[in-house]
């Protein structure tokens, strides 16, 4: 009977561990598919003497910018802080939406919300393990002061034809398209420096094929990039923000009619590998 009652303990105990385990890849698999999915916005309460903080998820695309200015609407986000988790998306729109934020002086960092109990306007923490990946880490950049806390993956890779992203080496460009990805590394270029960001970022993301693994960058290689100029505060539940350089951030922004910029409908332009269906990424 002993032996019996062991074994059925054990049993018990390793039904347990299935379990767990199989709920943790479920969670996974729903954080990595709304980092696939076009990019939502939500303002997340925090814990008391923390302000809370506008949670971006997901794909940047045409809408984007637009679903942001519709979510700004009404609020006051300037200083805010924007905590991203995204696999990337369209290069133009991600341009667009960044230069919104630096107009806004907002704060940017890598991470997830999640609620601090079952009670749905209950506050909510700051989780880290978060991906920032593509033309997300240039919004990151967008924050007048960035933090990537540890925990977090920032991840690089080149810009690409949106259309032709999954299969890069087997597809054909032609002459046009080749224009267009200048062109959009020249517009990426400039955004970058207006950004306050290195020539060091726009060389570890296009020495990265999109046939290749994404680069994720060291803690080195985030601070030679100007990625990060901040540190994470070590207070639970609050994404506040301490400077720590004293590095000038360059403000130099284009007129509106260059910022407003919006591809035509039936332009075709470059984007991360993440791109489905056609739609620039």
């Amino acid at each position: 009977m002993e032996i019996r009652g062991w074994i059925l303990l054990v049993g018990a105990a390793l039904c347990i561990a299935l379990v767990a385990v199989l709920t943790g890849s479920a969670h996974a698999g729903v954080v990595l598919e709304e980092r696939k999915l076009p990019m939502m916005f939500s303002w997340v309460s925090c814990q008391p003497n923390c302000g809370g903080w506008v949670s971006a998820v997901g794909l940047v695309t045409a809408n984007t910018p637009g679903d942001f200015d519709e979510f700004a609407r009404g609020r006051q986000l300037r200083g805010t802080t924007i905590v991203l988790d995204s696999s990337g998306g369209s290069v133009n729109d991600a341009i667009a939406l960044g230069r919104r934020w630096r107009n806004l002086g907002a704060l940017t960092t890598v991470g997830t919300s999640v609620q601090t109990n079952t009670a749905q306007e209950a506050p909510a923490d700051m989780a880290l393990g978060a991906y920032c990946e593509s033309m997300c880490v240039f919004l990151l950049l967008a924050g007048r002061t960035r933090s990537v806390p540890d925990g977090a993956h920032v991840r690089v890779h080149q810009i690409w034809m949106g259309d032709r992203a999954n299969d890069a080496k087997a597809a054909t460009y032609s002459a046009d398209d080749l224009t267009i990805v200048e062109r959009d590394i020249g517009r990426l270029a400039k955004y970058t420096f207006d950004m306050g960001g290195t020539g060091d970022l726009l060389s570890l993301s296009l020495n990265v094929p999109p046939w290749q693994d994404l680069c994720e960058l060291s803690r080195e290689e985030l601070r030679l990039t100007n990625l990060v100029n901040t540190d994470m505060i070590a207070q639970p539940g609050s994404p506040a923000l301490v400077e720590l350089t004293a590095e000038p951030v360059q403000d130099h922004f284009v007129s509106s009619a260059v910022e407003t910029e919006t591809n035509p409908a039936s332009a075709k332009s470059t984007g991360s590998v993440e791109a489905m269906g056609g739609r620039v990424r």
